[in-house]
């Protein structure tokens, strides 16, 4: 059982925890799930950020949002459960672990960033669909998108060094 009280004392005293804790394979069959999910994440993010930054003009952002999406939607399918099981395991470790904090944070400003370019600027990509570049803001925010991802992960990395 975790030491303390409260939502994480709970957690990380559940048999899901436990098993976590104690399966030989469980944890890293997990991260790997995690691992793959970030890769389908990361990776559709990053082909329709290189988009807009101008490469592959030719193929129309708005379709390549679309062709996108189901994979970005199927890697938070694995990474949230498989995130959240691997917490269960530590939850007061992670909670105070500053790099996990910070990977979090993260997260939430590309998550941020990414409403944003969809409710801004992204409204007028029929002006700049395909074979023209995509205006400075959106560039920039395609720009911060992938700085955010690849600092997202990063942390992950170093997760296991801290």
């Amino acid at each position: 059982m975790q030491e303390g009280a409260g939502l994480l004392g709970w957690l990380g005293s559940t048999a899901l925890a436990d098993a976590m804790r104690t399966s030989l394979w469980l944890y890293p069959i997990v991260e790997i799930v995690h691992i793959a999910g970030f890769t389908l994440l990361v990776g559709a993010i990053a082909m329709f950020d290189l988009r807009v930054l101008g490469w592959s003009r030719s193929l129309p952002v708005d379709q390549l949002g679309r062709f996108l999406l189901p994979w970005s939607a199927a890697g938070l399918l694995l990474i949230v459960p498989a995130g959240l099981m691997m917490f269960s395991a530590h939850p007061h470790d992670f909670a105070s672990n500053r790099v996990f904090l910070l990977k979090l944070s993260l997260i939430a400003a590309a998550g941020i960033n990414a409403l944003l370019f969809h409710t801004g600027v992204y409204r007028t990509v029929a002006a700049w669909n395909a074979e023209r570049t995509a205006p400075m803001t959106a560039r920039l925010q395609a720009l911060a998108s992938l700085a955010l991802w690849i600092t997202v992960i990063c942390c992950g990395r170093l997760l296991a060094y801290t």
